[in-house]
């Protein structure tokens, strides 16, 4: 397929030809290792010159040929087209496949294109039905002309090839964001990261004695004045982490839109490779906001999609396919999130329940009208604090009989010293994010320190209940309520709440699936 949009019926049609080109440009990822080594076996022999050249460009030729002929060789062997109840692809080189997905399962259709493609006009498709198989969940064709994939992609998901007619967007990106980026692990680790890819970089192509000297050289200069190196290392690490989180951000949300189309939601973004995801609100379950402790003491938070068949991105990659947003202000979140959680419950069977995840109770996702857990919750986190504070000084006190050294003894306080006001904020700051409330369509709880969740579950997609009570809990009269729903994670808490406030949420959220029970344990009392 060239040029053309895709027919319903049509005939099997080859991917993109322009994909020979791409791969041969990609292929030279291959040689620069292959001829850095070469070139170091090469040297090391006393070679002449003339003959190190023609030995490097021939093993260049045939690492390039050898990918432009299995790319062209994939070309002839992979087809696939469009009819009026399936999409069919066949592939495979030695191994023949012959795999198909029913149209009307299509749920989401991805696209994603590297740098490289980009510059060819070629754009990866990946067409799933937000099942959760090991396989037939998903085809990709890769690649497709630009063309031709936007075409397909509207063919499938609206029927025609006409663009659909958005209602705008939800949110676009703001560059001031990026003070949001460094927010992160990154400053923390940034130059670790970029010195350990470097080492492998020049280890894969043959330099690896060039970079034990280095290495060797940046230990003795910072050993030899460790007052004055330190400090600089320090400085020198958060420089380069908050340039590294700086660049990711740019390139990861670059250009980053959120729309809605007629019953879907579209996220575009990518300054270098672009991604899009287009999700069906009809497969949302809920939304959860994520606040990282770092991000949450600078006023941002990011915006989640609790869907069914969502999860992380293909196989080799690591990307959380459910994040609807980058960084960004936390009030703008939470609009955000009350908005598509709205939205989405508008294309679930209402049953019951009203929409409108604010009706009833008053009670929202950005956490207004929730009912804080009882003050036993909090003691249980005090008391944990003060025991891993006694414990670490119980530590510190027999290793400092341990340590030959007396300069050293007193170090090994620090950790016992700094646990116990760190570990004290800490469930303070777990105690005040605990809390739930109930709203005319959704259960509303939040949880966590390091990072806190605000999850708005529908209802309605409710399958059980899960409630659990430790010995500890017990004694608190405190209990877990797990809500099982067939999206995200699988299972949301409320966590440490009361007993009685806990089982009447459970009964009120979803009447009739807990009563049975409820009812046994009034019996036996």
């Amino acid at each position: 397929m060239s040029g053309r949009s895709p027919a319903v019926g049509a005939d099997w049609q080859r991917l993109a030809g322009r994909s020979v080109g791409a791969s041969g440009v990609k292929s030279l990822a291959l040689v620069a290792p292959a001829v850095g080594g070469l070139l170091r076996f090469l040297i090391g022999r006393d070679w002449a010159i003339g003959g190190i050249v023609a030995a490097s460009a021939a093993v260049a030729v045939l690492i390039v040929a050898g990918v432009l002929v299995y790319a062209v060789a994939r070309l002839r062997a992979t087809r696939w087209r469009l009819t009026a109840d399936r999409l069919e692809l066949r592939s495979g080189i030695a191994v023949r496949q012959h795999r198909s997905i029913p149209r009307d399962r299509v749920r989401s259709v991805d696209l994603r294109a590297d740098p490289v493609l980009r510059v060819f006009g070629l754009t990866i498709v990946k067409v799933g039905t937000g099942e959760r198989s090991a396989d037939g969940d998903e085809l990709t064709l890769d690649p497709l002309t630009r063309h031709d994939a936007e075409a397909l992609r509207r063919t499938l998901l609206h029927g025609d090839t006409a663009a659909p007619v958005g209602e705008g967007p939800l949110v676009e990106l703001r560059w001031s964001w990026v003070r949001y980026a460094p927010l992160s692990v990154w400053p923390l680790t940034g130059a670790a990261v970029v010195l350990g890819g470097t080492y492998k970089a020049l280890e894969a192509i043959g330099l690896k004695g060039f970079a034990d000297q280095a290495a060797e050289g940046l230990w003795s200069w910072v050993t030899a004045r460790p007052l004055l190196t330190v400090p600089l290392l320090l400085l020198a690490n958060a420089a380069v982490g908050v340039l590294g989180a700086v660049l990711l951000f740019a390139e990861s949300w670059g250009r980053y839109r959120l729309e809605r189309e007629p019953g879907r939601l579209r996220l575009r973004r990518g300054l270098l490779t672009m991604r899009s995801l287009t999700l069906e609100e009809r497969r949302l379950r809920g939304v959860e906001i994520s606040e990282p402790l770092l991000l949450r003491q600078g006023g941002g938070a990011r915006v989640k999609a609790i869907a069914t068949g969502l999860g992380k991105a293909a196989q080799g990659e690591t990307e959380d396919v459910s994040t609807l947003t980058p960084p960004l202000p936390r009030a703008v979140a939470f609009r955000l999130a009350t908005h598509i959680a709205d939205t989405g419950a508008e294309h679930h069977p209402s049953g019951s329940f009203p929409t409108g995840a604010r009706a009833a109770s008053g009670a929202g996702v950005g956490g207004a009208g929730l009912k804080a857990h009882p003050v036993a919750a909090r003691r249980r986190r005090v008391v944990r604090a003060l025991v891993t504070a006694a414990v670490l000084a119980a530590i510190a006190w027999a290793a400092s009989w341990l340590v030959p050294w007396t300069w050293l003894r007193a170090w090994v306080w620090v950790v016992p010293a700094a646990a116990l006001p760190v570990g004290l904020w800490l469930a303070v700051e777990s105690a005040r994010s605990l809390g739930h409330a109930l709203s005319g369509r959704h259960l509303i709880t939040r949880k966590g320190t390091a990072v806190r969740h605000t999850v708005a579950l529908d209802r309605t997609g409710i399958s059980g209940w899960t409630v659990t009570e430790s010995f500890f809990q017990r004694r608190s009269g405190l209990v877990t309520v797990s809500a099982t729903i067939a999206a995200g994670g699988g299972h949301y808490d409320v966590v440490d709440v009361g007993r009685g406030d806990g089982l009447e949420l459970a009964a009120r959220a979803v009447p009739d699936l807990l009563e049975p029970f409820l009812d046994r344990a009034r019996e036996k009392q």
